[in-house]
């Protein structure tokens, strides 16, 4: 893409595939504000090549300085808003230089801070112990139940419960909440073994 000024209007210079092509700064996504700058920027480059020409007392140099110098930066915001480099060509000396884009540095991503939880001690014992209460008493009632009919039904009765929960219990050992559930589980679970012995044998 190339910027320059002619007559009292700035033009954008570009390839769109079947030739280069004039285009409006007003027609393209630069906004209000920078597209007017660019005409106001080529207003007075052509005011002051008139003036130039027709010998005015006034300081050229300072003057084109001034101008060039407001150029390179509006086409250095082009660069930026387009994301593409713009050729800047200077309206009073011709000359051509290549403005590219800002690079976009990526921010790195904030680390995350863990914040360490306290153990909610209290209500985690009172959970583990509550649940461990309910597995013994399921335990303990299916093998009294199972024990009339067969003893060793008793000891199935406990194979099949510890076998069927531990898989879970070891699952939710880590997790937060339901650690403690697990912890009760499985002392209920030691327990019913535990207990087992004097219920078969009684």
């Amino acid at each position: 893409m190339e910027l320059r000024a002619r007559d009292d209007r700035a033009i954008l210079i570009g390839d769109d595939g079947t030739g280069e092509r004039e285009v409006d700064p007003h027609t393209l996504a630069l906004g209000a504000d920078l597209s007017t700058a660019l005409h106001e920027w080529a207003k007075v480059a052509a005011a002051l090549r008139r003036a130039t020409g027709a010998g005015a007392d006034s300081d050229p140099d300072q003057a084109a300085e001034l101008v060039t110098r407001r150029g390179r930066q509006l086409a250095e915001r082009v660069a930026a808003v387009m994301g593409t480099p713009v050729s800047y060509v200077d309206p009073l000396s011709g000359e051509v230089s290549t403005v590219q884009p800002p690079e976009v540095i990526d921010a790195p991503a904030p680390e995350e801070t863990a914040v360490a939880e306290p153990t909610p001690w209290g209500v985690g014992l009172l959970v583990a112990a509550f649940t461990g209460a309910l597995v013994l008493f399921s335990v303990i009632t299916l093998a009294l139940t199972l024990k009339e009919t067969n003893p060793l039904l008793a000891v199935a009765s406990n194979l099949v419960i510890s076998a069927g929960l531990l898989p879970s219990v070891w699952l939710a050992r880590k997790v937060p909440t339901w650690r403690w559930v697990a912890v009760g589980v499985a002392a209920g679970i030691v327990l019913g073994w535990l207990t087992l012995p004097f219920i078969v044998f009684s």
